[in-house]
């Protein structure tokens, strides 16, 4: 995977105003902290900086840029024992690295790197099954989980690799699901649109079947050509003494386990006609996570996909339909990473076991954020709401579990409700799965909240920890319970620690009056909370609503931050440097139209990215 700006732990930007920075300055820390290992012919692993000495390589040696930048990001160059760059050298340097890949970008018009061809994942081909078939099972459920790639999401081509595995599940569940599907009647008629009887032969009534039942599948149009070579399937069942119904089902399970079914398709623009439903599918899956439905697929047989008129009139349509859920699931449980509360990552049964136990508040607690997004797109709201509202998603088990007492009361079902004046809710911030998710499963972490703030809302992840530092909790010498600023305090003695957790920590000390499953509460380890905290740059925090405040100063970087995994998700890879003038023209649109929900779908679905042809890579 081509990393963009995975190198951009850009805490300058949140902090500090860095001094002008140069290439000169770049050349220097190339110089000091680089090639004494990496220059001329005997350059380490044969990789020279020496170089990349000039503007100009970021367009000659874009792949050796991008690989300094993540190895410096990351903390895994220079190697121990070497001179290493301070904070605040490192992050000037990438951040130079980050604005000079985006204005090479602009200027010189860079080619999007290759389309991966890629898979549906479990997720998408349970939907698309589903809505192929209008069958209400998850047939996902028997697939392997996809692990997250491109700007982190489980649809990335980068690890969405075809393993013998799935290739036997496939097989297994195409049984399955025909099955099922011959068994329920809205199925059937999905399928047996022909039969055979007076006046239409058994090989004319599975020819109109095949008709009608391959384009849907593989999402275009498909020639006579392709409907013969199934129908000849279907004689050849019929040959070995399988009745009609049988030998359908046959050639049906070869159609659910042919690629062109199981895959994304790009054909690099060599066929406009096709691209038109290649465009379809890719808006589709995009914001519903499943196929096309029919008008969309009328739009593309008119040849009006990538019209940008049409495209601006189908946002709304699309994310005001009940399948923009899908979407907003899958987004939201990646981006805020509270899927991770599904596995063994969520807070401790025994220390509260109203999360463990009361299955109704814990559902609720973990579709908040996700009806909350979705109400905020669906309505074309400003998505700065993310960062601090006047409303929130509440249920009645919600309500309860935050002690609040809204102007219109709750029900069972999550609904945009008011909150009260004075409220400490309001946001993403203040909601319980994204605090439970920012904790450790026992007590509350300003680590963690603080590290969850920099990199899911500004996009400013910190660097990784330096190695051998122990953990907070290995640091008690005493049974006295002692508050997490306490604690904090301790650890940072250390000074390989203290340099980055000024940088991180005070951002999570704002949030330290919500427990780990989001109460709140004035008081830990006997003592009452202070939330107050100074930012490196000298801002005051006072809790949350102070947070909230310093956060919507910096909604610039917030929305940056938010286009580029909204981006990767459309596209279903990660970005590159090719994508940088992208993504600021779209922030730039974004925040004239006063940070509209829709401008930005809108945006990406006009992008270049989105909406041109790149050349189709195989995996390997």
């Amino acid at each position: 995977m081509v990393l963009f700006l995975a190198f951009a732990g850009l805490m300058p930007a949140v902090d500090t105003v860095a001094d002008p920075y140069s290439l000169t300055h770049a050349r220097e820390f190339l110089s000091s902290y680089c090639q004494a290992c990496h220059q001329g012919e005997s350059a380490e692993a044969k990789f020279r900086v020496d170089s990349l000495d000039t503007i100009d390589s970021f367009r000659t040696s874009s792949d050796r840029w991008t690989r300094l930048a993540a190895r410096v990001s990351n903390n895994e160059m220079p190697p121990r024992g070497a001179p290493v760059p301070n904070l605040d050298e490192r992050e000037s340097f990438l951040d130079w690295v980050e604005s000079t890949w985006r204005s090479q970008a602009c200027a010189a018009d860079l080619p999007p790197p290759p389309s991966l061809i890629r898979r549906l994942n479990r997720h998408e081909y349970a939907a698309t099954v589903r809505d192929l078939f209008d069958l209400q099972l998850d047939f996902g459920t028997e697939l392997p989980l996809d692990g997250p790639g491109g700007e982190g999401f489980d649809n990335a081509a980068e690890t969405l690799f075809l393993s013998p595995l799935h290739s036997e599940k496939y097989v297994e569940i195409a049984k399955s699901v025909l099955d099922a599907a011959s068994k329920e009647y809205k199925s059937r008629i999905k399928i047996f649109v022909a039969e055979p009887g007076p006046g239409i032969g058994e090989k004319e009534a599975a020819g109109k079947i095949l008709q009608a039942f391959l384009p849907r599948a593989f999402r275009r149009p498909v020639g006579l050509e392709t409907v013969d070579r199934y129908v000849d399937l279907f004689r050849a069942a019929r040959k070995q003494g399988h009745d009609f119904e049988p030998a359908i089902l046959f050639a049906l399970r070869s159609v659910l386990v042919s690629p062109r079914f199981l895959f994304h398709v790009e054909s690099a623009g060599h066929d406009p006609e096709l691209r038109q439903y290649e465009l379809a599918s890719k808006f589709s899956y995009f914001l519903w996570g499943s196929m096309p439905d029919e008008f969309l697929f009328d739009v593309a047989a008119a040849g009006k996909m990538d019209d940008p008129n049409v495209l601006r009139q189908l946002v709304p349509r699309m994310l005001r339909d009940t399948r923009a859920l899908e979407f907003a699931d899958r987004f939201v449980e990646q981006w805020l990473r509270t899927r991770e509360l599904e596995g063994a990552h969520g807070p401790d049964p025994e220390l509260f076991p109203e999360y463990a136990t009361n299955e109704e508040l814990h559902s609720d607690i973990l579709l908040q954020p996700v009806y909350f997004f979705q109400y905020v797109l669906r309505e074309n709201l400003s998505l700065l709401n993310f960062l601090d509202s006047e409303h929130t998603i509440l249920t009645l088990a919600l309500a309860k579990h935050f002690a609040v007492e809204p102007e219109r009361k709750p029900t069972k079902n999550p609904e945009w409700i008011r909150l009260p004046e004075g409220s400490h809710r309001g946001g993403l911030l203040s909601m319980p799965a994204v605090l439970a998710v920012s904790s450790h499963p026992y007590r509350t972490s300003a680590v963690l909240r603080g590290a969850w703030i920099l990199d899911s809302i500004l996009g400013t992840p910190p660097p990784p920890p330096p190695p051998d530092v122990p953990e907070l909790d290995d640091e008690q010498e005493s049974d006295t319970p002692k508050s997490i600023r306490e604690l904090l305090a301790q650890h940072n003695a250390n000074t390989a620690c203290a340099s980055c957790h000024q940088r991180i920590d005070p951002w999570g000390f704002a949030l330290e009056n919500y427990d780990v499953v989001g109460r709140w509460r004035e008081e830990d380890a006997g003592g009452p909370i202070d939330a107050s905290s100074e930012l490196a740059d000298g801002t005051r925090i006072e809790g949350p609503a102070g947070l909230k405040q310093a956060l919507l100063d910096r909604s610039e970087l917030f929305i940056r931050n938010l286009t580029k995994r909204m981006l990767g998700y459309a596209i279903g890879r990660g970005l590159t440097p090719a994508d940088a003038c992208t993504v600021e023209t779209i922030v730039d649109r974004v925040r004239e139209a006063d940070d509209q929900a829709w401008v930005l779908v809108r945006e990406i679905v006009l992008s270049a990215p989105f909406l041109e042809p790149a050349e189709v890579e195989e995996q390997r």
